[in-house]
């Protein structure tokens, strides 16, 4: 029984480690995940011009989901703001315009907190993005 209650303690230190994290200050957690993979997903396409994902998921467990939705959601646009910071930094340019969808998770998590993923929004081509990328600049 003891080896149980030493696990129980355990999971709970970490459980109030990561409420600490998102709602003392940023979600560092969740940003750490989320420029991680903006990193793995990185694309040279020429010469310092390196292409990222423009759209994140975030599935969060059901409990730190509610925790999110009753204080106003705002997590959302933090992610998305450090996010576009971290991207900035490296020199990165999106595949189209920048969303983090935050939301709760159908199925289990496999940490038992969270899951990050990014894909290129279907609906908007690299063609399409260089077009308005030009545009832009005359």
């Amino acid at each position: 029984m003891g080896a149980l209650s030493a696990l129980e303690e355990t999971l709970e230190n970490r459980w109030e480690a990561l409420w600490a994290r998102m709602f003392g200050r940023d979600p560092v957690e969740l940003v750490d995940a989320l420029r991680r993979e903006c990193d793995s997903n990185a694309v040279v396409c020429r010469a310092g011009r390196v292409m990222v994902p423009n759209a994140y998921d975030v599935e969060l467990a059901g409990p730190v989901h509610e925790e999110l939705t009753r204080r106003g959601g705002r997590v959302g646009q933090v992610l998305t703001d450090r996010l576009a910071r971290h991207a900035a930094r490296h020199g990165y340019e999106w595949a189209g315009p920048l969303a983090v969808h935050v939301r709760r998770s159908a199925a289990e998590v496999p940490n038992g907190r969270y899951r990050v993923a990014s894909s290129v929004m279907p609906h908007v081509s690299a063609d399409a993005f260089l077009r308005v990328g030009a545009a832009g600049r005359t």
